[in-house]
């Protein structure tokens, strides 16, 4: 076996095919064993035929009388009969064919028959307890080696197998779970100013040193890509929607702190980062417990038993006010008895579970009929406004969607001038002058703009 590895670090130079040996540094010719190479050359082999080494062939810094070693592979290695030149067909023949396939092994090999092939290989590479030992230890030495740097994923964390294509797919950034492997790599083309490199006796030292530079460069790529992956696989963001599940487990105040830190995550391990979280989640809720306490005191509530009553009671006087919000906030813009009674009426109905009968309304100021509330029933985005501003939306008889772009217009431009006038808004939103006094008069009243 020992002889079997040795010979695995010349394989290169005893392959069948002659185009896989350089070539003779004396006259270029194709190499044919047994060859002469020197043992003081180097780094790159220097090789000579055996009529060029008989001529005394002297190139540069080889000379004639340097020590020399006869490259032949016509010598048995594991049995008597099977020559390291056939023990190494053998192996590349098992690996194109396939265990098994002995009849094929056999016809690629050509100097042995099927039974001879598999009764060799089974003796000295599967069923030899040496060769088997050392293969153990090597696979010792290899897990003892990447310990610390090895990142397998548990059975519970095995990633969603998507299609090609679909949208989960794209939303892994194109990762093949059965390969443990992305797609496209991070710097998908370093390897494009690496892949016509070679490194040859004759370079100057500067063009020597440029390529090792280059070199230098695309190890520096690797190390990134293998850093980003190791990032995404600690942190576990290959499964983004599971990623996603576990995020919205913390309340909002804290779902906003996880996305402002997640971009130092990447300068702690995934461990300290989720302590960090999870630290500040238990901050959190010990502030609300505190908050909550303090209000029992200033209630004058000194028991447990007196608080479950408290809290009991503080939410029917809540869901009271919510019923209410309707009427308040619409009595602000319709100051008349009979549009009063007329949502004293709908707010009635809407307590007894039947649905409203929305009529007309008839302000006393003008005499005219306005419009009933609109329906946001199906509208887009009715589901992005509270009820405020749904209320508001129903009066003025504004779709949410143009309710929003409004809002967020007026907040740009309070934002840029540090403050607003009603003048300003109305130059901003080009619709009905009242219609933009009422939705500024709202924003200034919950507090989302301010007046100059």
């Amino acid at each position: 076996c020992a002889k079997l590895v040795a010979f695995g670090h010349y394989s290169d130079l005893f392959s069948d095919d002659p185009s896989d040996k350089p070539p003779c540094r004396g006259c270029s010719s194709n190499l044919v064993e047994p060859y002469i190479k020197c043992a003081e050359c180097g780094p790159s082999p220097f090789l000579l035929c055996l009529q060029c080494f008989t001529r005394g062939f002297e190139f540069k810094k080889h000379e004639s009388d340097h020590k020399y070693e006869i490259m032949t592979s016509d010598f048995p290695v594991l049995e008597p009969g099977w020559t390291a030149q056939e023990e190494m067909a053998l192996l590349e023949a098992v690996m194109d064919c396939g265990f098994g396939n002995w009849l094929d092994v056999a016809y690629q090999m050509r100097t042995k028959s099927k039974e001879e092939c598999e009764a060799h290989y089974m003796k000295n590479f599967i069923n030899n307890p040496l060769f088997s030992s050392t293969l153990l230890n090597l696979r010792q030495i290899e897990e003892a080696r990447t310990a610390d740097t090895a990142i397998p994923f548990k059975p519970t964390d095995d990633p969603p197998r998507p299609t090609f294509d679909s949208l989960l797919s794209r939303d892994m950034a194109g990762y093949m779970p059965a390969r443990a492997d992305f797609m496209e790599e991070f710097d998908n083309y370093a390897e494009w100013d690496l892949k016509d490199i070679d490194f040859v006796d004759d370079d100057s030292d500067i063009l020597h040193a440029l390529k090792i530079a280059v070199v230098d460069i695309y190890h520096s790529r690797l190390k990134e890509r293998g850093r980003r992956k190791k990032i995404i696989r600690d942190h576990g963001l290959i499964n983004l929607r599971k990623f996603q599940i576990l995020e919205r487990r913390y309340p909002k105040e804290v779902q906003d702190l996880y996305d402002a830190m997640r971009r130092f995550a990447r300068v702690v391990g995934p461990i300290e980062h989720d302590k960090f979280i999870e630290s500040h989640a238990l901050e959190f809720e010990l502030r609300r417990e505190i908050g909550r306490l303090q209000e029992y005191r200033r209630a004058g509530i000194q028991s447990f038993c007196s608080a479950k009553v408290y809290e009991r009671v503080k939410h029917v006087r809540e869901d009271e006010r919510r019923k209410r919000t309707m009427l308040v906030d619409v009595l602000q813009y319709i100051q008349d008895g009979r549009a009063c009674q007329q949502w004293l009426s709908k707010q009635a109905a809407i307590d007894a579970g039947i649905t409203p009968v929305v009529t007309t309304i008839t302000t006393s100021a003008t005499g005219r009929r306005s419009a009933p509330p609109l329906n946001l029933t199906g509208l887009p985005g009715t589901e992005k406004l509270n009820d405020r501003e749904k209320e508001l939306c129903q009066v003025v008889r504004l779709v949410p969607g143009a309710y929003l772009e409004y809002k967020q217009a007026l907040l740009n431009e309070c934002r840029r001038q540090g403050g607003l006038r009603l003048a300003q808004a109305r130059a901003l939103i080009k619709i009905d002058v009242n219609k933009t006094r009422k939705i500024y008069d709202f924003l200034i009243k919950e507090g989302y703009i301010n007046k100059v």
